[in-house]
C-alpha cells in the first residue's frame, strides 16, 4: 500500500483535525485490505453464526457492521467473518458475483425490487482478493497498519462541508458498502446516503450517513476540509447577523 501519510503520529493528527473540524460524533475508522495478517492485531472476537440454508454465515450480519466496531476497537477480519452478507462480501473483494448470485439474500433483494441485476453487475468492488480486512480508530492506528480507506460517519451539515471541500466527491445510494471500493480503487472521496440493509444491521441513526476517503490523499483532504469549514463559518456568522433583523 503506497501511502503518502504514514506513522501513528500522522494518523492521530489527521484524525484529530478531522474530528475537530467536522465535530464528528464517531471516531474516523482506518480500514486496511491486506494479504497478510498485521502483526500483533487480534482477530474480531465475535462468535460465528449458524449457517443459513444457502450456507451463509459470519461473525456479524454484514461487513458494514465492522465499521461500527472499528470506531472503538482495533481488530482484523477474514473472509469467512463477512460471509453472512453476499453484497458486502462482493464489494469488499472477498467473493465473486457468480459465487453468491443464487444466495437467498441476493434473491430477496432482487425479488423485492430494491436492486436489479444490472445494478448488481455494475457495483464496484475491492481488487486483489484481500485475505484480511483490518479496522481501527484512525487516531489509534497501530504502526503495523497502513489504512487504505478512512470511513467517516456524518450528518447532513457535515456532508454539506465535504461537498464544498471536495470537487471530486461522489454521492451515491445503495448499497452503502460500495463506497469503500470507490475510495480505494478510484482514489476519490465517496459518500453514501445509506441503505435500508445497512441502517437496520448497523443501527445507524436516521440522520447519519457515511463517507469513505482514500487514505493516501488524507492529508490534502483534511486541509481542504479545514478551508471549507472556515468559509462555512464565515457565511453562517453573516447569516446569523442578517437574521437578527427578523427577530
Amino acid at each position: 500500500m503506497d501511502n503518502s501519510t504514514s506513522g501513528k503520529d500522522s494518523w492521530n493528527n489527521l484524525a484529530e483535525r478531522l474530528s475537530a473540524s467536522l465535530h464528528l460524533a464517531a471516531e474516523p475508522v482506518g480500514i486496511a485490505f491486506t494479504h497478510d495478517q498485521p502483526f500483533g492485531v487480534t482477530n474480531f472476537a465475535g462468535p460465528m453464526s449458524e449457517k443459513s440454508e444457502d450456507g451463509r454465515q459470519g461473525r456479524v450480519p454484514a461487513s458494514c457492521v465492522f465499521w461500527m466496531h472499528g470506531s472503538v476497537d482495533t481488530f482484523t477480519t477474514e473472509k469467512q467473518d463477512h460471509g453472512n452478507c453476499s453484497v458486502g462480501s462482493f464489494t469488499h473483494g472477498l467473493t465473486k458475483l457468480e459465487e453468491s448470485a443464487g444466495n437467498s439474500d441476493v434473491e430477496a433483494l432482487l425479488e423485492s425490487g430494491w436492486i436489479d441485476g444490472d445494478s448488481v453487475m455494475s457495483l464496484p468492488s475491492i481488487k486483489g482478493s484481500p485475505s484480511y480486512i483490518t479496522y481501527a480508530p484512525l487516531r489509534n492506528t497501530p504502526n503495523e497498519i497502513t489504512p487504505d480507506v478512512v470511513l467517516l460517519r456524518i450528518n447532513g451539515r457535515q456532508l454539506m462541508i465535504l461537498s464544498d471541500a471536495f470537487s471530486d466527491l461522489k454521492i451515491v445510494g445503495k448499497p452503502q458498502c460500495h463506497i469503500l471500493a470507490m475510495a480505494k480503487e478510484e482514489n476519490i472521496p465517496a459518500a453514501s446516503v445509506g441503505c435500508a440493509l445497512s441502517r437496520v444491521r448497523t443501527g445507524m441513526q436516521p440522520e447519519e450517513m457515511t463517507c469513505a476517503l482514500p487514505a493516501g490523499r488524507l492529508e490534502d483532504l483534511v486541509i481542504q476540509v479545514e478551508k471549507a469549514v472556515s468559509v462555512v463559518n464565515t457565511v453562517a456568522k453573516y447569516a446569523a447577523r442578517e437574521a437578527r433583523k427578523f427577530a
